[in-house]
C-alpha cells in the first residue's frame, strides 16, 4: 500500500508559518528614516564562537576539537580574532555588513546568559581587540552590527548575584520581579524568568536603575562605532522602553542600525519612534514555504509577499532583513533535503528581493544542521570540502545586487504568478536599471513569454545570454524545473 505523502514536520512548520502569518495592516502614519546604507548593504550572520579559532590563548579549558559534534555546553574556541583573519573571504564573498550574535561576557557557549554587558568575554578576546576589529571592518567597508540581550540577564550577573547572596537586603532586589526569599536557582525558579527557565532572570527594564544601567551600556558600545544593534526578544520589552532607548541611540548615531528579532508580524515596533526593521522571519517563511512545499502555488506566494509588504511603511520593507537561516532555525540545504537545486532558487529570490539579504555562516558553502544546538556547526575552512559550485552560486548572485541599483532601491512589480506552470516572474527597476526575476518552481520546463517589459535587449546574468524583445513582449524557450533566470535591461 503506498503511504500519503506528508512533510517533514520542520518543513510544516514553516508551511503553517507561511499559511497562517499575521496580516494586520499598521494603521499609524510612519515617520520612520532608515539608515541609507542598510539598503545595500548583503549581512553575513556569524556566530562567534563556531566560526574560526584564531587565538588558541584564550580557548576555554574545556575546547573540544574543531569540526566535532556541537551540543549545548561545549565549546571550539572560536573568538574575534578568527573573525579578523578571515575579513579577506568576506570581502571576496561580497559582505558589506556582519551580524555578531553576542559577544559580550557569558558563562554559556552561545552568550546569551549575559554576566557583564560592559565586557567582550574573554574566551572572544578583549575590549581593545572588539574595538581593533571594528577598524579593520571599516576600513574594509564592512558594516558590524551586535547582539543586544537586554530582556534577561544570567544568573552570574553581578546585580542578581548579589540577591542571590543578600536577598531582601540587596540593593539590586527591584532589578528583577522576586516571588519569594530566599533566591534559589532552580526549576522551576522562584522569580521571573525568560519562558521560565532558572538561568535566564528577567530584568525589570522600566525601573530607573536598571534602564539607566541598559543605557550607558548602550551607550558605551554605540560610542565605540558599532553600526546597529539587533535586539534579542524585543517583543517581551515595553514599547516604552524602545522608544526612549532609540531617541538615544540615534542622538549618538542616526545612521545606527535598529533591527529586532520578531518572528511576527513587526507592525507595531515600525512606526518611526522604535525600530528601522526586524529579521524578517515571515519573508523566511514564505520562500521555504513555496520552495519546499507541493501545496503553495505562485499566486498564494504573491499574495503572502504583497500582504508582507503591506503591513510595514516602505522604507521598513527596503530594510528588512532578509534571512534564510540562522543560529534559530535549521540549516537551509538540510530543509531542503540536500536539494542544491531547491536552495538556488531560494537564494535568488532573497538576493533580489526587497529588503537586505542575509547569509548565515557556512550556508554559502553547503553546510548543513538541524534544530539548535545542530545548526551552531563550527565554520569549514578546508576549501577541499566546500560546495564550490554553490558558494559561486552566493558570490554571483551577491555581485549581481551590487551591480543592480535596481535590486537594491528598485520598485517591485509582479510580471507573473502562474499556477499551472508554477512560474514566478517579477520586475525591479530603478532609473532605467531594470531587472527580471525568473523562477520556474514548477516540475517541468516551459516557455515564457513575457508582456509589458520595457526594454528591448536583456542579458541573462547567470547564464549569459542575451535576449531580444519582439513587440513588446520576451520569449524564453524551456527554462527549466527548479530553475532561475535574472535578465537585465542591457543600455
Amino acid at each position: 500500500m503506498n503511504r500519503p505523502h506528508t512533510l517533514p514536520p520542520s518543513v510544516q512548520a514553516i508551511l503553517i508559518a507561511f499559511l497562517l502569518g499575521h496580516s494586520v495592516a499598521a494603521q499609524t502614519e510612519s515617520r520612520l528614516t532608515v539608515p541609507p546604507w542598510v539598503k545595500d548593504a548583503v549581512f553575513y550572520q556569524i556566530f562567534p564562537e563556531r566560526f574560526a579559532n584564531g587565538d588558541r590563548t584564550n580557548d576555554p579549558v574545556s575546547v573540544v576539537p574543531w569540526g566535532a559534534k556541537p551540543t549545548t555546553t561545549n565549546y571550539f574556541g572560536g573568538d574575534i580574532q578568527g573573525i579578523i583573519d578571515h575579513i579577506g573571504y568576506l570581502r571576496d564573498l561580497g559582505i558589506d555588513a556582519i551580524y555578531l550574535n553576542p559577544v559580550f561576557k557569558s558563562s554559556t557557549n552561545h552568550k546569551y546568559h549575559t554576566s557583564d554587558y560592559m565586557t567582550i568575554d574573554p574566551e572572544f578576546g578583549t575590549n581593545e581587540l572588539f574595538s581593533k576589529f571594528l577598524g579593520i571592518c571599516h576600513r574594509n567597508g564592512i558594516r558590524v552590527i551586535i547582539d543586544g540581550v537586554f530582556n534577561h540577564t544570567g544568573t552570574d550577573f553581578f546585580a542578581f548575584a548579589d540577591i542571590v547572596k543578600n536577598g531582601e537586603k540587596s540593593k539590586y532586589v527591584h532589578w528583577y520581579n522576586i516571588y519569594t526569599f530566599p533566591v534559589k536557582i532552580q526549576q522551576p525558579p522562584n522569580y521571573q524568568a525568560w519562558w521560565g527557565l532558572k538561568d535566564l532572570p528577567k530584568l525589570m527594564v522600566m525601573n530607573p536603575e536598571v534602564k539607566k544601567y541598559l543605557f550607558d551600556v548602550t551607550r558605551y558600545w554605540t560610542k565605540m562605532g558599532i553600526d546597529g544593534w539587533r535586539l534579542d526578544v524585543p517583543n517581551e520589552m515595553p514599547h516604552e522602553f524602545w522608544i526612549e532607548w532609540q531617541k538615544l541611540v540615534k542622538s549618538i548615531n542616526p545612521d545606527c542600525y535598529i533591527v529586532g528579532e520578531i518572528w511576527d508580524n513587526a507592525a507595531p515596533w515600525l512606526h518611526g519612534d522604535q525600530f528601522d526593521a526586524v529579521m524578517n522571519y515571515r519573508f523566511r517563511a514564505a520562500v521555504l514555504g513555496f520552495i519546499l512545499s507541493d501545496t503553495v502555488p505562485p499566486s498564494r506566494f504573491d499574495s503572502t509577499l504583497l500582504r508582507i509588504r503591506s503591513d510595514y511603511p516602505p522604507e521598513a520593507d527596503y530594510a528588512m532583513l532578509n534571512l534564510l537561516g540562522s543560529h534559530d532555525t535549521e540549516r537551509l540545504l538540510t530543509l531542503c533535503g540536500g536539494d542544491v537545486l531547491k536552495m538556488k532558487l531560494a537564494v535568488i529570490l532573497e538576493m533580489t528581493y526587497i529588503g537586505a539579504p542575509m547569509v548565515y555562516y557556512g550556508d554559502e558553502i553547503g553546510m548543513k544542521g538541524g534544530r539548535d544546538p545542530d545548526d551552531r556547526r563550527t565554520m569549514i575552512w578546508d576549501s577541499t570540502k566546500w560546495n564550490t559550485n554553490l558558494r559561486d552560486w552566493y558570490k554571483d548572485l551577491i555581485a549581481i545586487r551590487h551591480a543592480h541599483p535596481a535590486l537594491r532601491h528598485g520598485s517591485f512589480r509582479t510580471l507573473l504568478a502562474d499556477d499551472g506552470s508554477g512560474l514566478f516572474i517579477y520586475e525591479r527597476e530603478e532609473g532605467g536599471d531594470e531587472v527580471l526575476v525568473l523562477v520556474n518552481n514548477g516540475t517541468q520546463p516551459c516557455d515564457v513569454l513575457l508582456k509589458g517589459i520595457r526594454g528591448t535587449e536583456y542579458r541573462d546574468l547567470i547564464g549569459h545570454r542575451l535576449y531580444t524583445a519582439q513587440g513588446g513582449a520576451l520569449t524564453i524557450e524551456r527554462l527549466s524545473a527548479k530553475w532561475g533566470m535574472v535578465l537585465a535591461n542591457k543600455k
